[in-house]
């Protein structure tokens, strides 16, 4: 691996960390930034390196470092929203998987892809959230549609135009950055 490659994955491992202290608290499921730069990571790193700064990040708060929404270490998988981190992963290897692949780039191809990469986040998070909140905290009066609407409803809006907002500015960048070398593709044959 190069070391701008090594960098890049540092550094958007790093940008993960900084959207979870994005964050203003609504219930149970924070609003941050993280969505955001997963699938920026997904974009313009491909599936494995960006997928690689997501594990990363992941790796770091469970060894204690408190870089997610609500602090760090191993206990952390039994927090309702780390669902949510798993779906991010999905997502940027979803999202990296897809672009890396396109031989041209258009707004509706990214913004499917990262449209995708969000489908994988929900249906990870929200099942998860719902789990860890009726079967280990044990509030057995919480139901499916609770977990809608605490981890999905009030986010889905925010999420479709941060999507809206990552495709339009992938759409200017991703070109570029494919120009210079910087970004994963794969050449079909």
């Amino acid at each position: 691996m190069k070391t701008r490659d090594m960098i890049l994955i540092s550094l958007f491992a790093a940008l993960t960390a900084i959207g979870a202290f994005l964050k203003i608290n609504i219930g149970a499921v924070p609003f941050t930034f993280q969505f955001f730069f997963c699938a920026y990571a997904g974009v313009f790193l491909g599936s494995k390196k960006g997928g690689l700064s997501q594990i990363i990040y992941i790796v770091m708060g469970l060894i204690g470092i408190p870089i997610f929404a609500n602090g760090g270490g191993i206990t952390y998988i039994f927090n309702p929203t780390f669902g949510y981190l798993i779906g991010y992963f999905v997502c940027t290897f979803t999202i990296g998987y897809i672009t890396e692949r396109m031989t041209k780039i258009t707004f509706p191809k990214i913004l499917g892809a990262v449209l995708l990469g969000l489908f994988f986040t929900y249906l990870i998070g929200v099942p998860y959230l719902y789990m860890i909140i009726k079967l280990y905290l044990g509030k057995g009066d919480y139901t499916v549609y609770s977990a809608l609407a605490a981890g999905f409803l009030p986010f889905i809006i925010p999420d479709v135009i941060k999507s809206v907002i990552i495709a339009s500015s992938s759409l200017l960048v991703l070109p570029r950055l494919r120009q210079a070398g910087y970004t994963a593709h794969v050449e079909k044959a």
